[in-house]
């Protein structure tokens, strides 16, 4: 087993959160966004977009896993986390009655994008958490590698 097995498991998960805060960040950005993309000559609005992760090694069991990681079984997988995709969130636009917006239809309503501000802010919460959680263990395995080199 490898020193930097847990460095690289954080690192891959800093990589991972930090392309989730980047996406809530565009989304709060776009919360008022209503010419995103147009689509057959209509303007629609923004569209809140998701980051999936998955572990990198899925498919395996845990007893697979743990065998592999105290090196009971040789060629052991990598590990740690990985974006699988960036989907957009599908649920309808909201629909605001406002007249006076360039945007509005015949009958005044405006479609906003959906982004849910207080969703967004849960999500964020949840990312940095998990960032700072990672960088903790970051620290921690840097810490023992050089308590490590003290060693006489």
């Amino acid at each position: 087993m490898s020193m930097f097995v847990g460095m690289n498991t954080s690192a891959s998960a800093l990589t991972a959160n930090r392309l989730r805060l980047d996406t809530i960040a565009a989304n709060v950005a776009n919360a008022n966004t209503t010419r995103a993309t147009q689509v057959d000559g209509v303007w629609q609005p923004y569209r809140r977009k998701m980051v999936e992760l998955s572990p990198k090694a899925s498919g395996q069991s845990f007893d697979n896993l743990l065998q592999g990681a105290i090196g009971m079984i040789s060629g052991g997988s990598e590990q740690g986390v990985r974006v699988t995709a960036i989907r957009e969130d599908n649920t309808p636009f909201k629909r605001v009655f406002d007249p006076t917006d360039p945007d509005a239809d015949a009958e005044g309503y405006v479609l906003k994008p959906n982004v849910d501000m207080m969703k967004e802010m849960v999500d964020l919460i949840s990312a940095s958490r998990a960032y700072e959680a990672n960088v903790t263990i970051l620290n921690g395995a840097k810490s023992m590698m050089m308590k490590a080199l003290e060693i006489k």
